[in-house]
C-alpha cells in the first residue's frame, strides 16, 4: 500500500464513525469530482480533497451562534480541524512535514484565487455541492435567500470552473446568471 493510499484509507476509516453515515460518501464524491476537474492532481491535492470535511460531525454547527459571524468562526474551525486532522494521518503515513503544511493549508483555504491548488480544490467543493447536494438544499431555503447562496459559491470557483458549471447543470435564471463572467 502507498502513503496515498494508507491516507485516503484512514481518512475513509475516520469518515466511517459518522453516525449520519454521510462523511465517507461526501469524500468519495469528492474524489471522483476532482478526478474527473483535475486528472492529473497533486498526492496533496488528492488528499485535501478527501479529507475535505474529515470528523466534520464532531464540531456541530450548533456549537457556534446563529448569523453570518458564527457560521464564519465555525468555518474556520473546521477547516482548521481537518487540516490538523489529516497532517496527523499524513504523519503517520511517512509525509514530511512539508507537506502536512501543505495539505492543512489547502483544508483551511488559504491563498483562495491566489494558489491554483486551494482554487482547484474549491472548485471541486463548488462541484461537488452542485451535483449532489444543491437540490435537497434549495428546497430548504427561500428563492432570495437561495439565489444569494448561489451568488456566493460562484464568486468562489474560478472562471473556468463558472464556465463548466454552466455547461455541466441546467442552472435555471437567475442563478445561472451567477456563473456567467
Amino acid at each position: 500500500m502507498t502513503r496515498l493510499d494508507q491516507v485516503l484509507a484512514a481518512i475513509d476509516a475516520a469518515n466511517g464513525a459518522d453516525p449520519a453515515g454521510e462523511a465517507l460518501l461526501y469524500g468519495e464524491r469528492m474524489t471522483a469530482e476532482l478526478a474527473r476537474l483535475v486528472p492529473a492532481a497533486s498526492e496533496a491535492l488528492q488528499i485535501a480533497a478527501r479529507g475535505q470535511h474529515v470528523e466534520r460531525w464532531l464540531l456541530p454547527r450548533g456549537d457556534y451562534p446563529a448569523g453570518k459571524e458564527g457560521y464564519l468562526a465555525w468555518r474556520r474551525e473546521q477547516g482548521r480541524r481537518h487540516g490538523l486532522r489529516v497532517a496527523g494521518m499524513m504523519a503517520e503515513a511517512g509525509y514530511d512535514l512539508a507537506a502536512q503544511d501543505r495539505v492543512a493549508a489547502m483544508l483551511r483555504k488559504e491563498g483562495i484565487k491566489r494558489d491554483v491548488e486551494v482554487q482547484d480544490l474549491e472548485d471541486v467543493i463548488c462541484f461537488t455541492f452542485l451535483r449532489w447536494y444543491f437540490q435537497p438544499f434549495a428546497g430548504k431555503h427561500e428563492p432570495d435567500a437561495l439565489l444569494k447562496i448561489v451568488e456566493k459559491t460562484a464568486r468562489k470557483m474560478s472562471a473556468a470552473g463558472r464556465a463548466g458549471a454552466l455547461v455541466e447543470f441546467d442552472l435555471p435564471e437567475p442563478f445561472a446568471a451567477a456563473f456567467r463572467d
